[in-house]
This record gives structure tokens, C-alpha cells and sequence, in this order.
């Protein structure tokens, strides 16, 4: 099978949806299947990179970590004329995931849709944040899903979540897996050495960018409190970014800061070496859809402290790999994690944690994938225009246009109507008084 995915991050980005596409065409290649990646262009990306298109892009929009892609039509129709695809695969319902739908439309191709983020929790990246943005957000990935054959959620309250939304009813849950054979193998005696931290410390270790939407202000509080009750604690985080601040400002305002350790954002075996370095793992987003890191941990056998949340609750089970927690408490999640600060506690957690991150494994997970292109392919495909005449082409691009202008236009409705549900005045007469009976 021939697969292009169209993602807004990739490598070098360090992120969920970058490694998440990574690993599945590095799966999928293994496979004997042949992927392209349309992604944009960053510095620091590999020299030779033979199955990636780059585009161009604006790095580091709004001062975060984000690209914001410009795409150049020609370049990209040239690239999918000459790849031949079976299917296309977006992994966002805007900027690139636009030119997947475009794409799909012009060159009638089936269109597979992965929701890794819910983008509702990142609109503070965006000039003029506010609730109303944010249902814009909703509203753009909900309508978004309509313009696709098939639908992966990475958990199931996710799937619940968008069935909830009205979304495209043709959903499977697929989660983003893991090599947990890579990640069961690792040293973490160097990074104790490098951090200052005695080889007999229990180490509370978290791993992610340290952004605000991963509710960093919350755990900094939960882990300075530990720290404070237990003084052979330490604590390791692993990532880079602005929320970095908030985590430093907890421990020193409790006088715990020498044993809060940082070591910037990690790649490769120096990250799986570094959840080797770990006892216990903390993690505290409402954020996520699926929380591959909580996958990753366990796959290195640790068990896993965390509050519930969509994405979270389907891998972190209270007594079998780790402790579940109702609702941000710092002073429960303090308690939870020093309740397993002894080896016999911890145990049978990690027996648990291991078997749980085996279930996620990126062969299993990527032959669910193929299930679900099979599912798309079926429903109306593959076949492709490119051999069609100008005139045929063209008229098949202008129908693509007008299906994305739909697509604005039905996301504009639902906000419209959304705000005047909201705000209608008391005195407006409510849906049942709209409807006026036949005499």
C-alpha cells in the first residue's frame, strides 16, 4: 500500500503528533509499505530525507514550538502525481490537513483523519484567545471529520467525545504505539551520576514540554509537597519550554529546589535512559487524547501517578500499574506517590505497568492502521484523476475548493448558532415556542 501523510510537525519537533507519525511510517515502512510525508520545513531536519516532501513554513509562530506551514500548490500536486497514492492521511484538521482534504477531493483519493490534539486546550497560542476561540476549535475539528472516509481516535473517551461533538460516525480507536522492546532497555545509573542524585534516592520523574497546557503549575505544587515530606526524594523532568518557570518557583518557594533536576528536552536512547533514571512517573494534563508518554514510562516499567482525564483513564489503572486520581489535589497526588515509595509497594505496579504498555506496541497499533485504510479504501477508492484531461483536472480542483469553502461555512454556522444559544436574550421565545402549529 501506498500512504502519504500530511502533518504540521515533524521531526526535528519534539511533540506527540511528531513522534506519532514518525513511528507509524517507520512501522508501516518496515512492513513493506511505502509512505511519503508532506511536513514543513524546519531547521535543524534531516539532510536526506528521500520519503518526506518539506513545504515552506513560518517556525516558531506566536513564539511557541509550533510551524505554521505556507504550502506551495504546484510543488505538492507534482509530488502527489508522481507518488501515486492509495490513500491520504491527515494528522490535523487545518493548515496541511486543509491540502490533505483538498488532495482527497482533486485526485479522488480516500481520506483518513487521526484527532491527536484536542486543539481547544491550545487556543492560548493564537492572537485574541478566548471561550469563543476555543469553540471555534471545536467546531473546525468536529466539521472537519465530515470531510473524511474513516476517523482514528487514539483512546476511547475520545471516541466518545467526538461521537458526542457530531463527528464523522465512521471512528475506530487506534492509540499511537509504542517500541516497547526499545524502551524496556535502558541505563539510567549515568543521568543520577550527571544530576548529582544518590544511586539510593527514589526519583519521581515526569516527561513532556513544559507548556501550559499540561497543567505543570498543578504538579509542580504536588511534587514540591512531596519533596517537603520525604527528604530521600527527588524529582527528574524531562522536556523544555515557558512552564519550566512554574515548576522552579514551587520548589523554592518550599526550599526543596536542590532536588528538583532538569535536563532540557531529550531524543532517542538519552530519553529512554533517562525514564530509567526514574522510580515513578507523574503526569497531571487534561490535555491529552491518549498520553503516549504514560505508554512509554510503562514500557520502562514504571508505575505511573496521574489524574483522570480523557486519554489518561484507559492506560493509568488504580492498583494494577499505577494510582488514578479523582481530581487535581496536590496533596493527594503527594500522598499517592509517596505511598509507593518502598520496592514492595512498587512491584506489582510495574508487573502491571509492563503488561499494559504491551498492549500498545507500534506493530499491533499500526496493523489497526491498515485495517482502517483497508475500511477507507474500500468504502469509495483507490483509484486516482491524474490522468484525466486539463479541463477534467481542473473542474475536479474547483469542486475541492468549493467542498473546503462548505466545510468554512458549516463550521461558521455551527459557532453562529452555538453563540446564539448562548446569548439569545431571556425575553427570545425558546425552541418550542419557534414552532408554530398548523391550525
Amino acid at each position: 500500500m501506498k500512504v502519504m501523510m500530511f502533518t504540521n510537525t515533524y521531526q526535528p519537533i519534539v511533540g506527540g503528533v511528531s513522534e506519532s507519525v514518525l513511528r507509524l511510517t517507520r512501522r508501516l515502512q518496515a512492513q513493506g509499505h511505502r509512505v511519503r510525508v508532506v511536513a514543513p520545513r524546519l531547521t535543524g531536519q534531516p539532510e536526506a530525507e528521500p520519503d518526506v516532501v518539506r513545504v515552506a513554513a513560518v517556525q516558531h509562530f506566536n513564539g511557541s514550538d509550533f510551524s505554521l506551514p505556507v504550502p506551495i500548490p504546484g510543488r505538492l500536486h507534482e509530488a502527489i502525481e508522481a507518488f501515486e497514492p492509495d490513500i491520504l492521511h491527515s494528522h490535523h484538521p487545518f493548515l496541511l490537513g486543509d491540502t490533505a482534504a483538498r488532495a482527497a477531493e482533486t485526485y479522488g483519493l480516500p481520506l483518513v483523519f487521526t484527532h491527536h490534539t484536542l486543539y481547544e486546550h491550545y487556543t492560548h497560542y493564537v492572537p485574541g484567545d478566548s471561550p469563543r476561540m476555543r469553540r471555534f476549535a471545536i467546531a473546525l475539528a468536529t466539521q472537519y471529520t465530515r470531510l473524511c472516509d474513516e476517523v482514528i481516535a487514539p483512546s476511547e473517551s475520545i471516541r466518545d467525545l467526538l461521537l458526542e461533538r457530531g463527528a464523522n460516525p465512521h471512528l475506530s480507536v487506534v492509540p499511537s504505539g509504542v517500541d516497547t522492546a526499545r524502551f524496556a532497555r535502558g541505563r539510567g545509573e549515568a543521568w543520577r551520576r550527571r544530576l548529582g542524585i544518590p544511586a539510593s534516592a527514589l526519583v519521581v520523574g515526569h516527561l513532556g514540554r513544559l507548556a501550559r497546557e499540561k497543567n505543570l503549575d498543578f504538579l509542580g505544587e504536588a511534587l514540591a509537597q512531596a519533596l517537603v515530606r520525604e527528604p530521600r526524594l527527588h524529582a527528574l523532568v524531562v522536556g523544555e519550554g515557558e512552564a519550566r518557570q512554574g515548576l522552579e518557583a514551587s520548589a523554592v518557594r518550599r526550599e526543596v529546589a536542590g532536588r528538583l533536576h532538569f535536563t532540557g528536552g531529550l531524543q532517542g536512547q538519552a530519553l529512554i535512559d533517562a525514564y530509567h533514571a526514574m522510580d515513578l512517573f507523574a503526569f497531571a494534563s487534561h490535555s491529552e487524547t491518549q498520553g503516549m508518554v504514560l505508554v512509554e514510562a510503562m514500557a520502562a516499567g514504571l508505575p505511573v501517578v496521574a489524574v483522570d482525564a480523557p486519554g489518561v483513564r484507559e492506560v493509568v489503572v488504580s492498583g494494577h500499574n499505577g494510582r488514578l486520581l479523582a481530581e487535581d489535589d496536590a496533596e493527594a497526588m503527594a500522598t499517592a506517590l509517596l505511598a509507593l515509595s518502598e520496592p514492595a509497594s512498587r512491584d506489582p505496579l510495574r508487573e502491571g505497568a509492563l503488561t499494559t504498555a504491551a498492549a500498545y506496541d507500534e506493530a499491533c497499533c499500526a496493523e489497526r492502521c491498515l485495517a482502517v485504510y483497508r475500511r477507507a479504501i474500500a468504502r469509495g477508492g483507490p483509484f486516482t484523476r491524474a490522468d484525466e484531461n486539463g479541463w477534467q483536472w481542473m473542474r475536479h480542483r474547483l469542486e475541492a475548493e468549493w467542498r473546503m469553502l462548505r466545510h468554512r461555512g458549516r463550521v461558521l454556522g455551527q459557532l453562529v448558532q452555538t453563540e446564539w444559544d448562548r446569548e439569545r436574550p431571556a425575553w427570545w421565545p425558546g425552541e418550542e415556542e419557534d414552532k408554530i402549529e398548523p391550525k
